[in-house]
């Protein structure tokens, strides 16, 4: 595999479809190389974009049980290894340290989905896969994924 940064954008019409496509992202999270820290994903976009909608499919496929929601008035939901933050609500970047962030991500062994991440962008891991969903229409929903050589998608 190469190790070149692309980018990959996606058109994806419906909710059922936005979870499939993390579905698909998990599985390759899952068999993925080894890292030195966290997988982190930063999930940017406005309210209704389809963000949770996407961290529905990546929990599913990463073989979380039960219903994920937001986050936003708790700041975060850990699901074994998996972790979903909402910063929306934050007032300052620090604060994500309050939630034991630094361990957070140092071990390799979570995966971390970050709504609203641009609130603490200078914590945010080096390697942070970005995903820009954008609203199209009712159903639809653009979705860049950034540096996908790893990650590649159908």
């Amino acid at each position: 595999m190469s190790n070149a940064s692309t980018s990959q954008k996606i058109v994806s019409v419906s909710a059922k479809q936005t979870q499939a496509l993390a579905g698909q992202l998990a599985k390759k999270i899952l068999t993925s190389q080894t890292r030195a820290g966290a997988l982190a994903l930063a999930l940017k976009g406005d309210l209704g974009s389809g963000k949770t909608t996407f961290v529905q499919g990546l929990a599913k496929g990463l073989g979380v049980k039960g219903r994920i929601t937001s986050p936003t008035f708790v700041l975060m939901k850990r699901f074994k290894n998996f972790y979903h933050f909402d910063c929306y609500r934050l007032q300052r970047p620090e604060e994500i340290l309050q939630l034991g962030w630094q361990e957070i991500i140092a071990n390799p062994q979570n995966i971390i989905a970050i709504e609203w991440p641009e609130r603490i962008k200078k914590f945010l891991p080096k390697e942070t896969i970005y995903l820009n969903f954008k609203f199209m229409d009712k159903n639809q929903r653009e979705i860049k994924i950034g540096k996908t050589a790893i990650f590649m998608v159908k």
